[in-house]
């Protein structure tokens, strides 16, 4: 099993970086892969990507050493265990509510002696059966990561439990929804907000865990400083869309302004 660049570079001090890709052609996470980046993120949350497409960019990454993180959508354990299954390095689950909620999830994308995940082994990630039955256990538990992401004013009464829970590698603040949750869509400076990056960072570090987020170049060195591991930095269709507005501003035409929280 090829072993995670991103869980090498965090065991070994480093700071991971990761680039969001929305649109479906694998180029795009080809062309990040090559400029460097530990880790692509693709979204089956928001995106209605089909299985074959997240395969595509399965092997785009993989061919230039780099890692897939699929953020899944909230449903069954089988959309938890088909990205592994089709050798995607991570997943990234999204609105973790509470204590429970996390258990559930470890308990569903970790083999024993962790969890229950259900085996196959004769997918992508268990070399189609070459590789042998336990070796496949250890390598995916060890080699594979889950991240739970906080993004939800619910879960932070129990994080430092959440945090605390083996099976799991990062905590990932979600900003977006996370404003939205308390109120304040959109308000990127509001004090909770704030606050609970900063929390959800030293939290993780607390008990072990690698702390996540999105951001920006502008604020990369204030996240890492915080003690930030893992940040996800630019997106695809951001930079599609202010190369198309810097090439109609050329043309004296104003395009729509303000920024998403991937620009933060």
């Amino acid at each position: 099993m090829r072993k995670s660049r991103v869980l090498n570079k965090l065991r070994s001090g480093g700071i991971a970086s990761c680039f969001k890709v929305n649109l479906k052609d694998a180029q795009v996470s080809e062309i990040a892969a090559i400029a460097g980046f530990d880790c692509v993120w693709v979204d089956l949350e928001h995106i209605g990507q089909d299985w074959s497409v997240i395969a595509s960019h399965v092997w785009a990454t993989k061919a230039h050493n780099a890692d897939l993180m699929v953020r899944v959508p909230r449903g069954s354990y089988s959309d938890y265990v088909k990205p592994l299954e089709m050798d995607a390095t991570g997943i990234l689950v999204p609105h973790i509510m509470g204590l429970e909620d996390a258990k559930k999830v470890i308990h569903m994308t970790r083999f024993h002696p962790v969890g229950r995940r259900p085996i196959d082994g004769g997918n992508a990630d268990g070399a189609y059966t070459a590789l042998d039955f336990n070796d496949y256990l250890v390598l995916a538990n060890r080699e594979r990561f889950i991240v739970l992401q906080i993004e939800d004013p619910e879960p932070l009464d129990e994080l430092e439990e959440i945090a605390q829970l083996d099976g799991f590698d990062m905590l990932f603040f979600g900003p977006g929804d996370f404003s939205q949750g308390i109120g304040a869509p959109g308000q990127w400076d509001h004090p909770l907000l704030l606050e609970t990056r900063r929390r959800v960072a030293e939290v993780a570090n607390r008990y072990g865990k690698y702390a996540a987020t999105v951001g920006s170049s502008a604020n990369l060195q204030d996240l890492t400083d915080m003690g930030y591991h893992f940040v996800s930095v630019g997106a695809d269709v951001v930079g599609l869309k202010d190369y198309c507005r810097n090439i109609v501003g050329t043309f004296g035409q104003k395009g729509t302004q303000g920024k998403s929280y991937l620009e933060q």
